[in-house]
């Protein structure tokens, strides 16, 4: 049976690196055998729709450590592990926090829990790979957006996805890089959309706004490659808006664009939607493009 590291963070607001809480268990044997999780100050402010998802503000992280801190008992724990994380988002969040500040990040191994769901049960395939989903698919009890049950959580499906096929987690690690299945047991073929099927963040679907570093039709082609469809419009389809870093800015009180405010209503309503800025967007796109 497996032997890995799951972590997941939460962010103070749409900034990647304000990672504010991390959570981590280590499974050995297909079982948890050590959890550890943490609040963390970002040295950031608190956006009220990340507080609306995850309960933490200004006043919970009081007296907390900052990331830095927090950073070398992460090394501690996951320095030369398998860490498994639901998409890249953790991951790029991750990154980018050690990249704020002034750590390097160590070197392990990454396994993304959701391309393990999407390549062991055709129904979450294409879509529904989201981690509350995948879990209720499975019977996986949890409580969402706390970040020790939501890395338990992607950790059991990796987990499930081992003990259900009977390959071992080398060979997951080699799986999620090959092509996804049809429900008859063949393979998807590259078809002609503007996000790559065969794309790590494939299903995404992503709407732009506010002012760019780089054109539009640009900032899309880049989506693309790596898998996500491009929209023009927010609606529940949407599960990313890139907003430009200058706008990003007004986020403390200050003016939104109509597509952001949209967004953070969708968000308030349970829809599984992010909200990045411009840099975190192309952090996440540069890491998927180079394997990172």
């Amino acid at each position: 049976m497996p032997s890995f590291v799951s972590i997941d963070v939460e962010t103070a607001n749409p900034n990647m690196a304000s990672i504010c809480q991390i959570g981590l268990s280590v499974f050995r044997g297909g079982e948890v055998v050590d959890q550890w999780s943490s609040l963390v100050d970002p040295k950031d402010f608190f956006d009220p729709v990340n507080v609306s998802v995850h309960g933490i503000d200004e006043l919970a992280i009081a007296g907390a450590p900052t990331f830095r801190e927090a950073a070398r008992e992460l090394e501690t724990r996951l320095r030369g592990s398998v860490v498994v994380a639901h998409t890249g988002f953790d991951r790029a969040a991750l990154a980018q926090a050690f990249r704020a500040s002034g750590e390097r990040l160590f070197d392990c191994i990454w396994l993304d829990s959701a391309r393990v769901a999407r390549r062991a049960w055709p129904a979450v395939a294409q879509k529904g790979y989201g981690l509350a989903n995948v879990a209720h698919m499975l019977g996986i009890r949890f409580r969402h957006h706390d970040a020790l049950e939501d890395a338990t959580a992607a950790g059991m499906i990796v987990v499930r996805a081992v003990r259900e096929s009977g390959k071992s987690l080398d060979w997951w690690l080699k799986r999620v890089e090959r092509r996804l299945p049809k429900p008859d047991g063949s393979y998807i073929a590259p078809i002609a959309q503007e996000g790559n099927a065969e794309g790590p963040f494939a299903g995404e679907v992503v709407v732009f706004t506010g002012q760019l570093s780089m054109s539009r039709p640009e900032a899309a082609r880049l989506a693309a490659e790596v898998g996500c469809d491009i929209a023009s419009g927010v609606n529940r389809k949407t599960t990313i808006l890139v907003v430009g870093d200058q706008d990003i800015t007004k986020l403390a009180g200050k003016s939104k664009s109509s597509k952001h405010l949209k967004a953070e209503a969708l968000i308030a309503q349970g829809a599984c939607l992010r909200v990045l800025g411009e840099s975190d967007f192309l952090a996440m796109v540069t890491g998927a493009q180079n394997g990172d």
